[in-house]
């Protein structure tokens, strides 16, 4: 087993950026799928994005289409969530997680612990 350790999170304006990592210290992330969630307050945890084996195997949920994007760089051992336009609604709790066999349809085996984003003026 390991641990997903997620960073970038903060207090952003409504149109600003924000770009989250995440790793796994002391494993290889790159026979796995990455997939990024969020947990709004008072709302069920749902999909963002998810990346299999390279930056082409990807998918977004459509409230994030055009805005977000996500990539890996296996020689850093980390996957970025690069959030651009982020909007009041973005608001939550961001969680990654690891898909085996790099299919980001079977369910995580593994997942951080969070980073808060909290997009207001």
């Amino acid at each position: 087993q390991f641990q997903l350790v997620e960073s970038g999170g903060g207090l952003v304006q409504p149109g600003r950026s924000l770009r989250l990592s995440c790793s796994a210290p002391g494993f290889t992330l790159d026979s796995y799928a990455i997939g990024w969630f969020r947990q709004a307050p008072g709302k069920e945890r749902q999909g963002v994005s998810c990346i299999g084996s390279d930056d082409d195997d990807t998918n977004y949920a459509d409230s994030v289409k055009g805005r977000f994007t996500i990539s890996r760089d296996n020689a850093k051992n980390t996957v970025y969530l690069q959030m651009n336009s982020l909007k009041p609604e973005d608001t939550g709790v961001y969680y990654c997680a690891a898909h085996p066999l790099l299919d980001c349809t079977l369910s995580a085996d593994y997942w951080g612990k969070g980073t808060l984003v909290t997009v207001s003026s």
